[in-house]
Protein backbone atom coordinates (compact mmCIF):
# COMPACT_ATOMS: atom_id res chain seq x y z
CA UNK A 1 0.00 0.00 0.00
CA UNK A 2 2.66 2.33 0.90
CA UNK A 3 4.20 1.92 -2.57
CA UNK A 4 0.68 2.44 -4.49
CA UNK A 5 0.96 5.88 -2.18
CA UNK A 6 4.19 6.99 -3.50
CA UNK A 7 2.92 6.27 -7.33
CA UNK A 8 -0.66 7.74 -6.04
CA UNK A 9 0.99 11.08 -4.57
CA UNK A 10 3.39 11.26 -7.48
CA UNK A 11 0.61 11.52 -10.20
CA UNK A 12 -1.45 13.26 -8.46
CA UNK A 13 1.09 16.55 -8.38
CA UNK A 14 1.13 15.11 -12.54
CA UNK A 15 -2.66 15.04 -13.46
CA UNK A 16 -3.10 18.41 -11.47
CA UNK A 17 -0.36 19.80 -13.61
CA UNK A 18 -2.06 18.39 -16.55
CA UNK A 19 -5.54 20.23 -15.32
CA UNK A 20 -3.36 23.42 -15.80
CA UNK A 21 -2.49 22.38 -18.45
CA UNK A 22 -5.92 21.65 -19.85
CA UNK A 23 -7.53 25.01 -18.51
CA UNK A 24 -4.46 27.08 -20.63
CA UNK A 25 -5.31 25.35 -23.96
CA UNK A 26 -9.03 25.71 -22.77
CA UNK A 27 -8.62 28.93 -22.42
CA UNK A 28 -6.27 29.86 -24.60
CA UNK A 29 -7.86 27.48 -27.42
CA UNK A 30 -11.90 26.74 -26.54
CA UNK A 31 -13.41 24.17 -28.62
CA UNK A 32 -12.74 25.48 -32.31
CA UNK A 33 -11.42 24.03 -35.11
CA UNK A 34 -7.37 24.38 -34.56
CA UNK A 35 -8.47 22.95 -31.00
CA UNK A 36 -9.48 19.75 -32.63
CA UNK A 37 -6.39 19.45 -34.84
CA UNK A 38 -4.16 19.85 -32.27
CA UNK A 39 -5.84 17.26 -29.98
CA UNK A 40 -6.31 15.00 -32.85
CA UNK A 41 -2.16 15.49 -33.40
CA UNK A 42 -1.52 14.91 -29.91
CA UNK A 43 -4.02 11.97 -29.66
CA UNK A 44 -2.40 10.05 -31.93
CA UNK A 45 1.17 9.49 -30.94
CA UNK A 46 -0.32 10.09 -27.51
CA UNK A 47 -2.78 6.96 -28.07
CA UNK A 48 0.15 4.54 -29.51
CA UNK A 49 2.34 5.26 -26.63
CA UNK A 50 -0.11 3.96 -24.89
CA UNK A 51 -1.01 0.88 -26.57
CA UNK A 52 2.59 -0.01 -27.02
CA UNK A 53 4.76 1.25 -24.02
CA UNK A 54 2.76 1.51 -20.86
CA UNK A 55 0.46 -0.83 -22.18
CA UNK A 56 1.50 -4.28 -24.45
CA UNK A 57 5.31 -2.93 -24.04
CA UNK A 58 5.38 -2.57 -19.89
CA UNK A 59 3.09 -5.62 -19.67
CA UNK A 60 5.66 -8.23 -21.33
CA UNK A 61 8.63 -6.82 -20.18
CA UNK A 62 8.03 -6.35 -16.81
CA UNK A 63 6.63 -10.50 -16.32
CA UNK A 64 9.88 -11.34 -18.64
CA UNK A 65 12.54 -8.88 -16.49
CA UNK A 66 11.10 -10.04 -13.18
CA UNK A 67 11.51 -13.56 -13.83
CA UNK A 68 15.13 -12.71 -15.20
CA UNK A 69 15.71 -11.00 -11.59
CA UNK A 70 14.61 -13.81 -9.56
CA UNK A 71 16.17 -16.82 -11.63
CA UNK A 72 19.87 -15.39 -13.73
CA UNK A 73 22.63 -13.38 -12.72
CA UNK A 74 22.45 -9.75 -12.81
CA UNK A 75 25.08 -9.74 -16.01
CA UNK A 76 22.15 -11.40 -17.76
CA UNK A 77 19.65 -8.70 -16.68
CA UNK A 78 21.98 -5.76 -18.01
CA UNK A 79 21.85 -7.81 -21.44
CA UNK A 80 18.28 -8.79 -21.68
CA UNK A 81 17.69 -4.51 -20.82
CA UNK A 82 20.63 -3.49 -23.71
CA UNK A 83 18.74 -5.92 -26.04
CA UNK A 84 15.77 -4.98 -25.88
CA UNK A 85 16.50 -0.86 -25.92
CA UNK A 86 18.50 -1.35 -29.20
CA UNK A 87 15.75 -3.82 -30.96
CA UNK A 88 13.01 -1.07 -29.31
CA UNK A 89 15.02 1.92 -30.50
CA UNK A 90 15.61 0.90 -34.05
CA UNK A 91 11.69 -0.13 -34.82
CA UNK A 92 10.47 3.20 -33.08
CA UNK A 93 12.88 4.85 -35.24
CA UNK A 94 11.58 3.47 -38.54
CA UNK A 95 8.12 3.89 -37.32
CA UNK A 96 8.33 7.57 -36.92
CA UNK A 97 10.10 8.30 -39.89
CA UNK A 98 7.32 6.84 -41.96
CA UNK A 99 4.70 8.15 -39.69
CA UNK A 100 6.45 11.76 -40.72
CA UNK A 101 6.36 11.06 -44.17
CA UNK A 102 3.08 9.93 -44.45
CA UNK A 103 1.68 11.79 -41.90
CA UNK A 104 -1.41 13.10 -44.29
CA UNK A 105 -2.43 9.45 -44.51
CA UNK A 106 -2.19 8.68 -40.97
CA UNK A 107 -4.38 11.69 -40.10
CA UNK A 108 -7.02 10.63 -42.63
CA UNK A 109 -6.89 6.62 -40.82
CA UNK A 110 -7.56 8.04 -37.21
CA UNK A 111 -9.66 11.90 -37.85
CA UNK A 112 -11.46 11.09 -41.62
CA UNK A 113 -13.70 13.40 -41.01
CA UNK A 114 -11.86 16.41 -41.45
CA UNK A 115 -10.91 15.56 -44.89
CA UNK A 116 -14.21 17.77 -46.17
CA UNK A 117 -12.56 20.85 -44.18
CA UNK A 118 -9.34 21.34 -45.42
CA UNK A 119 -7.38 24.00 -43.47
CA UNK A 120 -8.43 21.85 -40.47
CA UNK A 121 -7.03 19.12 -41.93
CA UNK A 122 -3.70 20.25 -43.07
CA UNK A 123 -3.07 21.68 -39.71
CA UNK A 124 -3.76 18.55 -38.23
CA UNK A 125 -1.07 16.65 -40.74
CA UNK A 126 1.15 19.65 -40.26
CA UNK A 127 1.16 19.40 -36.49
CA UNK A 128 1.59 15.37 -36.28
CA UNK A 129 5.02 15.62 -38.49
CA UNK A 130 5.95 17.66 -35.33
CA UNK A 131 4.19 15.31 -32.31
CA UNK A 132 4.49 11.90 -33.44
CA UNK A 133 8.40 11.35 -32.63
CA UNK A 134 7.08 12.07 -29.55
CA UNK A 135 5.69 8.56 -29.46
CA UNK A 136 9.76 7.28 -29.49
CA UNK A 137 10.96 9.48 -26.74
CA UNK A 138 8.55 8.68 -24.47
CA UNK A 139 8.02 4.58 -25.39
CA UNK A 140 11.64 4.54 -24.32
CA UNK A 141 10.78 6.55 -21.46
CA UNK A 142 8.07 3.95 -20.11
CA UNK A 143 11.13 1.16 -20.82
CA UNK A 144 12.85 3.45 -18.87
CA UNK A 145 10.09 3.61 -16.15
CA UNK A 146 9.41 -0.01 -16.39
CA UNK A 147 12.92 -0.73 -15.40
CA UNK A 148 12.55 1.10 -12.24
CA UNK A 149 9.27 -0.15 -11.19
CA UNK A 150 10.54 -3.46 -10.96
CA UNK A 151 13.35 -2.70 -8.88
CA UNK A 152 11.26 -0.69 -6.40
CA UNK A 153 12.04 3.40 -7.88
CA UNK A 154 8.29 3.92 -8.30
CA UNK A 155 8.59 7.66 -7.12
CA UNK A 156 10.66 8.84 -10.63
CA UNK A 157 8.41 7.05 -13.22
CA UNK A 158 4.93 8.68 -11.69
CA UNK A 159 6.54 12.07 -11.63
CA UNK A 160 7.91 12.45 -14.86
CA UNK A 161 5.22 13.46 -16.54
CA UNK A 162 4.69 16.43 -14.68
CA UNK A 163 7.61 17.36 -17.03
CA UNK A 164 5.08 16.95 -20.33
CA UNK A 165 2.69 19.51 -18.26
CA UNK A 166 5.22 21.85 -17.58
CA UNK A 167 6.42 22.14 -21.29
CA UNK A 168 2.64 22.59 -23.15
CA UNK A 169 1.94 25.17 -20.62
CA UNK A 170 5.17 26.86 -21.21
CA UNK A 171 4.37 26.09 -24.97
CA UNK A 172 0.66 27.50 -24.90
CA UNK A 173 2.79 31.46 -23.26
CA UNK A 174 5.72 31.54 -24.73
CA UNK A 175 5.80 29.46 -27.71
CA UNK A 176 2.42 29.75 -29.26
CA UNK A 177 2.78 34.21 -29.84
CA UNK A 178 5.29 33.06 -32.25
CA UNK A 179 3.50 30.68 -34.76
CA UNK A 180 1.31 32.44 -37.40
CA UNK A 181 -1.07 29.37 -36.14
CA UNK A 182 -0.43 29.61 -32.07
CA UNK A 183 -1.53 25.88 -31.23
CA UNK A 184 1.12 24.85 -33.73
CA UNK A 185 3.71 25.94 -30.67
CA UNK A 186 1.54 23.04 -28.50
CA UNK A 187 2.98 20.86 -31.13
CA UNK A 188 6.70 21.82 -30.37
CA UNK A 189 5.79 21.12 -27.24
CA UNK A 190 4.90 18.09 -26.94
CA UNK A 191 8.14 17.43 -29.15
CA UNK A 192 10.29 18.66 -25.95
CA UNK A 193 8.18 17.22 -23.75
CA UNK A 194 9.51 13.68 -25.04
CA UNK A 195 13.15 14.60 -24.77
CA UNK A 196 13.48 15.80 -21.41
CA UNK A 197 11.36 12.94 -19.92
CA UNK A 198 13.44 10.36 -21.60
CA UNK A 199 16.66 12.60 -20.07
CA UNK A 200 14.96 12.54 -16.62
CA UNK A 201 14.86 9.16 -16.05
CA UNK A 202 18.62 7.91 -17.37
CA UNK A 203 20.44 8.56 -14.18
CA UNK A 204 18.31 7.07 -12.36
CA UNK A 205 19.30 4.13 -14.26
CA UNK A 206 23.14 4.62 -14.17
CA UNK A 207 22.53 4.32 -10.59
CA UNK A 208 20.86 0.49 -10.77
CA UNK A 209 23.65 0.00 -13.45
CA UNK A 210 21.06 -0.94 -15.87
CA UNK A 211 21.64 2.17 -18.15
CA UNK A 212 21.07 0.53 -21.73
CA UNK A 213 24.41 0.06 -23.78
CA UNK A 214 21.73 -0.77 -27.06
CA UNK A 215 22.53 -4.08 -29.28
CA UNK A 216 20.15 -5.17 -31.90
CA UNK A 217 18.89 -8.51 -30.74
CA UNK A 218 16.01 -9.48 -32.51
CA UNK A 219 16.54 -12.70 -32.14
CA UNK A 220 17.90 -12.86 -28.56
CA UNK A 221 15.99 -15.20 -26.31
CA UNK A 222 14.26 -12.65 -24.08
CA UNK A 223 13.36 -10.44 -26.72
CA UNK A 224 11.44 -12.50 -28.82
CA UNK A 225 9.97 -13.96 -25.34
CA UNK A 226 8.74 -10.49 -24.66
CA UNK A 227 7.24 -9.90 -28.29
CA UNK A 228 5.61 -13.06 -28.24
CA UNK A 229 4.24 -11.59 -25.11
CA UNK A 230 3.70 -7.88 -26.71
CA UNK A 231 1.44 -8.63 -29.47
CA UNK A 232 -1.60 -10.19 -28.07
CA UNK A 233 -0.86 -8.20 -25.09
CA UNK A 234 -1.76 -4.92 -27.15
CA UNK A 235 -5.16 -5.63 -27.20
CA UNK A 236 -5.81 -6.75 -23.74
CA UNK A 237 -4.33 -3.86 -21.89
CA UNK A 238 -5.81 -1.03 -24.12
CA UNK A 239 -8.91 -1.61 -24.74
CA UNK A 240 -10.43 1.43 -23.03
CA UNK A 241 -7.69 3.34 -25.43
CA UNK A 242 -8.63 1.88 -28.76
CA UNK A 243 -12.05 2.56 -27.44
CA UNK A 244 -11.83 6.29 -26.55
CA UNK A 245 -9.79 6.71 -30.48
CA UNK A 246 -12.68 5.23 -31.96
CA UNK A 247 -14.61 7.87 -30.57
CA UNK A 248 -11.92 10.31 -31.58
CA UNK A 249 -12.70 9.24 -35.35
CA UNK A 250 -16.55 9.05 -35.51
CA UNK A 251 -16.40 12.37 -33.57
CA UNK A 252 -14.54 13.85 -36.30
CA UNK A 253 -17.82 13.53 -38.53
CA UNK A 254 -19.46 15.39 -35.90
CA UNK A 255 -20.41 19.05 -35.22
CA UNK A 256 -17.41 21.00 -34.83
CA UNK A 257 -16.34 20.97 -31.34
CA UNK A 258 -17.31 17.20 -30.24
CA UNK A 259 -13.96 16.45 -30.49
CA UNK A 260 -12.66 18.97 -27.87
CA UNK A 261 -16.00 17.93 -25.65
CA UNK A 262 -14.78 14.88 -25.65
CA UNK A 263 -11.04 15.49 -25.01
CA UNK A 264 -12.47 17.69 -21.90
CA UNK A 265 -14.41 15.40 -20.10
CA UNK A 266 -12.10 12.35 -20.87
CA UNK A 267 -9.33 14.44 -18.96
CA UNK A 268 -11.45 14.78 -15.91
CA UNK A 269 -12.30 10.78 -15.56
CA UNK A 270 -8.73 10.43 -16.64
CA UNK A 271 -7.87 11.87 -13.12
CA UNK A 272 -9.05 9.27 -10.62
CA UNK A 273 -8.27 7.02 -13.04
CA UNK A 274 -4.68 7.73 -13.63
CA UNK A 275 -4.02 8.63 -9.84
CA UNK A 276 -5.26 5.44 -8.33
CA UNK A 277 -6.36 2.77 -11.18
CA UNK A 278 -2.77 2.78 -12.60
CA UNK A 279 -0.90 3.39 -9.38
CA UNK A 280 -2.18 0.43 -8.40
CA UNK A 281 -1.68 -1.40 -11.44
CA UNK A 282 2.17 -0.05 -11.77
CA UNK A 283 2.73 -1.46 -7.97
CA UNK A 284 0.87 -5.33 -8.53
CA UNK A 285 2.17 -6.15 -11.92
CA UNK A 286 5.79 -6.28 -10.55
CA UNK A 287 4.62 -7.70 -7.34
CA UNK A 288 2.06 -10.80 -8.75
CA UNK A 289 5.08 -11.55 -11.40
CA UNK A 290 7.37 -12.39 -8.83
CA UNK A 291 5.02 -14.22 -6.33
CA UNK A 292 4.19 -15.81 -9.81
CA UNK A 293 7.73 -17.16 -10.24
CA UNK A 294 7.78 -18.32 -6.91
CA UNK A 295 5.20 -20.06 -6.99
CA UNK A 296 3.15 -18.26 -4.23
CA UNK A 297 -0.64 -19.02 -5.42
CA UNK A 298 -2.33 -17.96 -2.12
CA UNK A 299 -0.18 -14.79 -2.19
CA UNK A 300 -1.02 -13.95 -5.50
CA UNK A 301 -4.54 -14.50 -4.62
CA UNK A 302 -4.71 -11.79 -1.77
CA UNK A 303 -3.05 -9.51 -3.56
CA UNK A 304 -5.71 -9.31 -6.99
CA UNK A 305 -8.53 -9.30 -3.85
CA UNK A 306 -6.95 -6.03 -2.41
CA UNK A 307 -6.19 -4.61 -5.32
CA UNK A 308 -10.17 -4.70 -6.35
CA UNK A 309 -11.15 -4.00 -2.86
CA UNK A 310 -8.49 -0.29 -3.25
CA UNK A 311 -10.47 0.12 -6.74
CA UNK A 312 -14.21 0.29 -5.16
CA UNK A 313 -12.51 1.94 -2.40
CA UNK A 314 -11.53 4.93 -5.04
CA UNK A 315 -13.56 4.31 -7.82
CA UNK A 316 -17.25 4.01 -6.28
CA UNK A 317 -16.74 7.45 -4.97
CA UNK A 318 -14.83 8.92 -7.71
CA UNK A 319 -17.52 8.11 -10.42
CA UNK A 320 -20.46 9.50 -8.22
CA UNK A 321 -18.60 12.64 -7.85
CA UNK A 322 -17.88 12.80 -11.45
CA UNK A 323 -21.87 12.20 -11.97
CA UNK A 324 -23.02 15.20 -9.46
CA UNK A 325 -20.46 17.53 -9.91
CA UNK A 326 -19.68 17.56 -13.81
CA UNK A 327 -21.18 20.92 -14.97
CA UNK A 328 -19.56 22.70 -11.70
CA UNK A 329 -16.05 20.58 -12.84
CA UNK A 330 -16.01 21.82 -15.85
CA UNK A 331 -16.71 25.50 -15.29
CA UNK A 332 -14.34 25.60 -12.78
CA UNK A 333 -11.80 24.29 -14.50
CA UNK A 334 -12.45 25.24 -17.73
CA UNK A 335 -15.06 28.44 -18.27
CA UNK A 336 -12.52 31.15 -18.85
CA UNK A 337 -11.65 32.42 -22.58
CA UNK A 338 -12.26 30.83 -25.69
CA UNK A 339 -14.43 27.86 -24.22
CA UNK A 340 -18.18 28.68 -24.43
CA UNK A 341 -21.66 28.03 -22.10
CA UNK A 342 -22.83 25.42 -24.97
CA UNK A 343 -19.14 23.68 -24.74
CA UNK A 344 -19.62 23.17 -20.71
CA UNK A 345 -23.06 21.88 -21.37
CA UNK A 346 -22.14 19.32 -24.11
CA UNK A 347 -18.57 18.53 -22.05
CA UNK A 348 -20.70 17.70 -19.45
CA UNK A 349 -22.85 15.31 -20.44
CA UNK A 350 -20.08 13.17 -22.21
CA UNK A 351 -18.42 13.47 -18.79
CA UNK A 352 -20.94 11.93 -17.21
CA UNK A 353 -21.06 8.48 -19.77
CA UNK A 354 -17.44 8.40 -19.28
CA UNK A 355 -18.02 8.83 -15.10
CA UNK A 356 -20.69 5.59 -15.45
CA UNK A 357 -17.50 3.58 -16.64
CA UNK A 358 -14.69 4.88 -14.11
CA UNK A 359 -15.14 1.99 -12.13
CA UNK A 360 -14.82 -0.50 -14.75
CA UNK A 361 -11.88 1.11 -16.20
CA UNK A 362 -10.11 0.81 -12.96
CA UNK A 363 -10.76 -2.63 -12.48
CA UNK A 364 -9.57 -3.30 -15.96
CA UNK A 365 -6.38 -1.82 -14.61
CA UNK A 366 -5.94 -3.87 -11.79
CA UNK A 367 -7.77 -7.53 -13.63
CA UNK A 368 -5.66 -7.71 -16.16
CA UNK A 369 -2.10 -8.10 -14.79
CA UNK A 370 -3.85 -10.79 -13.33
CA UNK A 371 -3.33 -12.54 -16.37
CA UNK A 372 0.29 -10.51 -18.20
CA UNK A 373 1.87 -11.69 -14.83
CA UNK A 374 1.69 -15.11 -15.31
CA UNK A 375 2.39 -14.51 -19.07
CA UNK A 376 -1.34 -15.15 -19.88
CA UNK A 377 -1.85 -12.81 -23.55
CA UNK A 378 -3.98 -15.11 -25.44
CA UNK A 379 -7.16 -14.90 -22.62
CA UNK A 380 -7.08 -10.86 -22.59
CA UNK A 381 -7.07 -10.69 -26.29
CA UNK A 382 -9.79 -12.89 -26.88
CA UNK A 383 -11.74 -10.91 -24.49
CA UNK A 384 -10.38 -7.50 -25.42
CA UNK A 385 -11.71 -8.78 -29.28
CA UNK A 386 -15.40 -9.16 -27.92
CA UNK A 387 -15.52 -6.00 -25.96
CA UNK A 388 -14.23 -4.00 -29.39
CA UNK A 389 -16.78 -5.59 -31.27
CA UNK A 390 -19.53 -4.78 -28.42
CA UNK A 391 -17.72 -1.41 -28.64
CA UNK A 392 -18.64 -0.72 -32.10
CA UNK A 393 -21.61 -2.07 -31.77
CA UNK A 394 -22.44 0.48 -28.91
CA UNK A 395 -20.98 3.06 -31.25
CA UNK A 396 -23.22 2.56 -34.12
CA UNK A 397 -26.52 2.00 -31.66
CA UNK A 398 -25.89 5.45 -29.36
CA UNK A 399 -24.35 7.61 -31.47
CA UNK A 400 -27.45 8.86 -33.82
CA UNK A 401 -29.66 10.07 -31.05
CA UNK A 402 -26.57 10.85 -29.13
CA UNK A 403 -24.11 11.91 -30.86
CA UNK A 404 -20.87 12.64 -28.66
CA UNK A 405 -22.28 11.71 -25.44
CA UNK A 406 -23.13 8.30 -27.14
CA UNK A 407 -19.69 7.97 -28.32
CA UNK A 408 -18.62 8.09 -24.62
CA UNK A 409 -21.19 5.98 -23.30
CA UNK A 410 -20.75 3.10 -25.61
CA UNK A 411 -16.87 3.31 -24.30
CA UNK A 412 -18.35 2.89 -20.62
CA UNK A 413 -20.68 0.03 -21.29
CA UNK A 414 -17.67 -2.15 -23.44
CA UNK A 415 -15.33 -1.15 -20.55
CA UNK A 416 -17.79 -3.03 -17.97
CA UNK A 417 -18.21 -5.90 -20.32
CA UNK A 418 -14.26 -6.08 -20.76
CA UNK A 419 -13.91 -5.84 -17.13
CA UNK A 420 -16.71 -8.48 -16.48
CA UNK A 421 -14.74 -11.19 -18.57
CA UNK A 422 -11.73 -10.76 -16.77
CA UNK A 423 -12.79 -11.14 -13.77
CA UNK A 424 -15.16 -14.09 -14.81
CA UNK A 425 -11.70 -15.29 -16.51
CA UNK A 426 -9.61 -15.29 -13.28
CA UNK A 427 -12.34 -16.60 -11.01
CA UNK A 428 -12.84 -19.69 -12.96
CA UNK A 429 -8.86 -20.42 -13.07
CA UNK A 430 -9.13 -20.33 -9.42
CA UNK A 431 -6.43 -17.28 -9.61
CA UNK A 432 -8.75 -14.37 -8.01
CA UNK A 433 -9.99 -16.16 -4.90
CA UNK A 434 -12.50 -14.23 -2.77
CA UNK A 435 -11.16 -13.19 0.86
CA UNK A 436 -13.20 -12.96 3.64
CA UNK A 437 -15.15 -9.73 4.43
CA UNK A 438 -16.57 -8.48 1.29
CA UNK A 439 -20.45 -8.39 2.81
CA UNK A 440 -19.85 -5.90 4.86
CA UNK A 441 -17.31 -3.96 2.68
CA UNK A 442 -20.10 -3.84 0.78
CA UNK A 443 -22.67 -2.74 3.22
CA UNK A 444 -20.22 0.39 4.68
CA UNK A 445 -19.54 1.79 1.24
CA UNK A 446 -23.23 1.62 0.14
CA UNK A 447 -23.35 3.79 3.09
CA UNK A 448 -20.68 6.21 2.88
CA UNK A 449 -21.27 6.63 -0.68
CA UNK A 450 -25.10 7.32 0.34
CA UNK A 451 -23.80 10.34 2.64
CA UNK A 452 -21.42 11.24 0.03
CA UNK A 453 -24.37 12.29 -2.71
CA UNK A 454 -26.42 13.82 0.19
CA UNK A 455 -23.63 16.13 1.34
CA UNK A 456 -22.53 17.18 -2.64
CA UNK A 457 -26.71 17.75 -3.40
CA UNK A 458 -26.47 19.72 -0.14
CA UNK A 459 -23.53 21.82 -0.65
CA UNK A 460 -23.49 22.18 -4.75
CA UNK A 461 -24.92 25.55 -5.82
CA UNK A 462 -27.38 25.95 -8.62
CA UNK A 463 -25.15 26.52 -11.78
CA UNK A 464 -25.55 29.44 -12.78
CA UNK A 465 -23.98 30.68 -9.61
CA UNK A 466 -20.93 28.39 -10.86
CA UNK A 467 -20.78 30.97 -14.25
CA UNK A 468 -21.65 34.05 -12.32
CA UNK A 469 -18.93 33.48 -9.86
CA UNK A 470 -15.45 34.53 -10.30
CA UNK A 471 -12.10 31.97 -10.24
CA UNK A 472 -11.47 32.41 -6.59
CA UNK A 473 -15.14 31.92 -5.91
CA UNK A 474 -15.11 28.71 -7.97
CA UNK A 475 -12.12 27.41 -6.28
CA UNK A 476 -13.31 27.64 -2.90
CA UNK A 477 -16.91 26.59 -3.40
CA UNK A 478 -15.66 23.38 -5.37
CA UNK A 479 -12.61 23.40 -2.60
CA UNK A 480 -15.17 23.22 -0.13
CA UNK A 481 -17.60 20.58 -2.19
CA UNK A 482 -14.77 17.94 -2.48
CA UNK A 483 -13.23 18.48 1.54
CA UNK A 484 -16.90 17.81 2.25
CA UNK A 485 -17.20 14.93 0.43
CA UNK A 486 -14.14 13.26 1.40
CA UNK A 487 -14.79 13.42 5.11
CA UNK A 488 -17.98 12.90 4.79
CA UNK A 489 -17.37 9.83 3.03
CA UNK A 490 -13.90 8.39 4.87
CA UNK A 491 -15.73 9.04 8.23
CA UNK A 492 -18.76 6.90 7.73
CA UNK A 493 -16.38 4.19 6.48
CA UNK A 494 -14.39 4.97 9.95
CA UNK A 495 -17.41 5.01 12.12
CA UNK A 496 -18.61 1.46 10.31
CA UNK A 497 -15.51 0.10 11.95
CA UNK A 498 -13.38 0.15 8.72
CA UNK A 499 -9.44 0.95 9.52
CA UNK A 500 -6.60 1.66 7.32
CA UNK A 501 -5.16 -1.74 8.28
CA UNK A 502 -8.11 -3.51 6.69
CA UNK A 503 -6.31 -2.16 3.44
CA UNK A 504 -2.95 -3.05 3.60
CA UNK A 505 -1.36 -4.99 1.54
CA UNK A 506 0.79 -8.31 2.11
Amino acid sequence: MRSSGVVGVMTMLSRILGLVRDVVIANFFGASDSADAFFVAFKIPNFLRRLFAEGAFSQAFVPVLSEYRERRAFADVQHLVGSVAGTLGVVLLVVTLLAIWGAPVVTTLFAPGFSDQPAKFALAAQMLQITFPYLMLISLTAFAGAILNSYGRFAVPAVTPVLLNISLIASAYFLAPLFDEPVVGLAWGVLMAGALQLAFQLPFLRHLKLLPKPVWGWRDEGVQRILKLMLPAMFGVSVAQINLLLDTVLASFLQSGSVSWLYYSDRLSELPLGVFGIAISTVILPSLSRKHANASADAFARTLDWAFRMVLLIGLPSALALILLAEPLLITLFKYGALTERDIAMAAMSLRAYGCGLLAFMLIKVLAPGYFSRQDTKTPVKIAVQAMAANMVFNLVLIWPLQHVGLALATSLSAFLNAGLLLRGLLKEGVFVWQPGWGLLIGRLMLALTVLAGLILWLTPAEGDWFAGDVWWRAMTMLLVVVAGVVGYFGTLLLTGMRIRDFRAE
